[in-house]
């Protein structure tokens, strides 16, 4: 067939790959000059399969009050006129439950454990160099009542099959020795070795250039205005998709099927055909610093519970990733929120980076309430969608771009997740993958 994708972060752009790889005439739309220029470019680097409790929890509601107001806080949630916003923020509310919450954990975490072995054999096949690590994520905590919620969701993880391990404090500072200086304040932790870091943009663009050499069609400097939709009910299909060509022109391009890789920017698109998405664009905030003492900076992936930020190293730089505004599309750098992620990171490793210099960055990330993306049919026969992975696009990225690829050739997933417009294959505990080769 030939299949036009639309968007190309890190879900469209693993997409395109598989479907390349199912044999499909490829096409990819993207108005950036490349790929991974937008939400992909500059997030926290993590495959964190262990740390996929969504957003939504039990504890989160009292903890979002608490924030309300403050210029700093993790998650910030700015009031705007918007019915999206309100009703996104309902439907978080209802997601908040512990029978929910531990529902969405167990769909995230096997569709991270899948796009994880997908990942390594991606990598295993391309030698794609992203300056990877897979020496585990750590996370640590300053917070003993925070440490000791963190106990039955670790287990919950090792009953899943991932090994998220609870440890000391002074098992922290072993594994991660930088974080010494902070050993008085850390309660607990717990280190997961078979997650990973890496530079998603190197991923991206790198994997891109491998697929444009087999064939896919990448069409960058090109914005998408509309689906062209014919028939209706049960009939209706989609014929083309309208753009305006990088000469500023008006084309349709058409295709036997088209899948939605758009972000936060698929429920624009796709209201106007009676979809509704509930995907709401949460902000996200990066910053980049050069590493001047690399025996002061760490080694190990790092997230930071008290303050919500994660740490991975690159190369011979150090991403810091974190907090979230709710706060419509803007994408405007609030100094206060980037200055306190220096501020914390300077605390951390002071003599690890230069401080002076830092690159900062936000990105929307497309959240659904539950932080389970959309990944699978419409109710319109040849339109499939992959979006909606929140802050686990990385993590989540290979396994949904070759689950969405076996999907549209007519194929269910081998996963136990709830795909759009198909139902579950067990009403039970999810069962994760076996791996996958190269």
């Amino acid at each position: 067939m030939k299949v036009i994708v639309l968007g190309a972060g890190i879900i469209g752009t693993t997409s395109a790959w598989f479907l390349n790889k199912e044999g499909h005439d490829v096409t990819v739309i993207e108005r950036q000059p490349g790929a991974a220029q937008e939400t992909s470019f500059a997030n926290g680097c993590q495959i964190s399969v262990s740390h996929a409790e969504p957003w939504a929890n039990p504890q989160a509601p009292m903890k979002v009050l608490k924030w309300l107001g403050q210029e700093d806080a993790p998650l910030l949630y700015r009031f705007r006129p918007e019915w999206l916003q309100w009703k996104w923020a309902v439907n978080f509310l209802r997601e908040c439950t512990p029978k929910r919450t531990n529902d969405n954990i167990r769909q995230i975490v096997a569709i991270c454990e899948y796009s994880r072995q997908t990942l390594q054999a991606v990598r295993a096949e391309t030698n794609i160099d992203y300056d990877c690590l897979t020496s585990g994520i750590l996370h640590f905590y300053t917070d003993q009542k925070e440490f000791d919620i963190s106990l039955p969701a670790a287990q919950l993880m090792r009953d899943l099959g991932c090994q998220r391990d609870s440890i000391s404090a002074d098992e922290v500072v072993k594994i991660e020795p930088a974080l010494a200086r902070i050993r008085d304040k850390i309660v607990g932790g717990d280190f997961t070795a078979t997650d990973e870091s890496g530079d998603v943009y190197k991923f991206t663009s790198g994997l891109a250039g491998k697929a444009a050499e087999a064939g896919v069609n990448f069409r960058y400097n090109t914005s998408i205005t509309r689906l062209i939709t014919e028939g209706s009910g049960a009939a209706a299909k989609i014929t083309g998709v309208e753009i305006i060509n990088p000469d500023g022109r008006h084309e349709v391009l058409h295709a036997d099927a088209f899948v939605v890789a758009m972000g936060s920017f698929s429920t624009q698109l796709l209201q106007p055909l009676g979809i509704e998405l509930m995907i709401y664009p949460g902000k996200g905030y990066s910053a980049t610093y050069k590493i001047t003492n690399p025996d002061a900076a760490p080694t190990v992936s790092l997230t930071d519970d008290g303050y919500k930020l994660v740490v991975s190293r690159l190369g011979d730089r150090l991403r810091v990733a974190g907090t979230c505004e709710l706060n419509g599309y803007t994408r405007e750098l609030n100094t206060t929120r980037c200055e306190a992620i220096t501020r914390r990171t300077r605390e951390l490793f002071p003599d690890g980076c230069d401080y002076d210099n830092p690159v900062y960055w936000t990105g929307l990330r497309p959240l659904t309430p539950s932080n389970v993306p959309y990944i699978g049919k419409t109710r319109i026969s040849n339109l499939f969608l992959n979006t909606g992975h929140g802050t686990l696009g990385w993590t989540m990225g290979c396994g949904s771009g070759r689950a969405i690829a076996e999907i549209v050739s007519g194929r269910r997933p081998e996963v136990d997740f709830a795909f759009t417009g198909m139902p579950r294959q067990t009403p039970g505990p999810l069962i994760l993958p076996r791996p996958v080769e190269a």
